[in-house]
């Protein structure tokens, strides 16, 4: 879906309001996804992403995973502020609060979900991160504030002219020292989740975009 789509069915009458709602869908479903995808390399256990092992980390000490996702997320809002000069983004609030209650009511759900052999394991994490990967490219279809980690990247790039790619290495490097200080899931799973998330996205978001047209 292109930007603001609905503003072009301006002369339909209710035009606006079904590509709208098919927007918010959109975002909410996107994260809902991406949440289940978190879940889903925290409980295969070979390690996460940075910052989600930071989340994870964090939890240990105190609050829940979800929790931590809600609260690093609105440190991040206060500092991408600061780096682009600008008022703090706080529609990117309704994203770690959707994302942060997601992880910890699939977390809950699958409490008593154990995996005993240490194929599933990858088979897990493998289902984690392309679910992690398709909610990004469903929720990136509204068009809406990204999330408040995708939104850092940004804000280092346009702060110190940073091409996209260090400006996200610079991020992740942030996330995954506060993950070993805080004694996060960092593991082979850190790795994966940090090189594969990037080609995985440029092959689902055009297919996710047609569909969703």
């Amino acid at each position: 879906m292109g930007n603001y789509d609905f503003y072009k069915s301006k002369g339909h009458k209710g035009g606006i309001h079904i590509s709208l709602t098919k927007r918010i869908f959109s975002y909410i479903l996107g994260l809902v996804v991406l949440s289940f995808g978190i879940t889903c390399t925290i409980k295969a256990g070979i390690g996460t992403g940075a910052w989600d092992a930071l989340n994870v980390g964090l939890s240990k000490h105190l609050f829940t995973v979800g929790t931590w996702v809600i609260l690093v997320g609105f440190i991040l809002i206060l500092i991408n502020a600061i780096l682009l000069k600008a008022k703090p983004d706080f529609f990117a609030i309704l994203s770690i609060v959707i994302v942060g209650l997601g992880v910890d009511s699939w977390l809950l759900l699958l409490t008593s979900f154990s995996i005993e052999f240490f194929i599933w394991r990858y088979l897990i994490f493998g289902v984690g991160v392309f679910c992690l990967t398709l909610g990004i490219a469903i929720y990136l279809q509204a068009n809406f504030a990204p999330v408040p980690i995708d939104n850092l990247m940004i804000a280092i790039h346009k702060r110190f002219g940073l091409r996209m790619g260090a400006a996200k290495t610079v991020g992740e490097l942030l996330a995954l020292t506060l993950a070993i200080v805080f004694k996060g899931p960092i593991g082979v799973g850190t790795i994966i989740v940090t090189f594969a998330i990037g080609p995985l996205l440029h092959f689902l978001h055009p297919l996710v975009q047609r569909i969703v047209k």
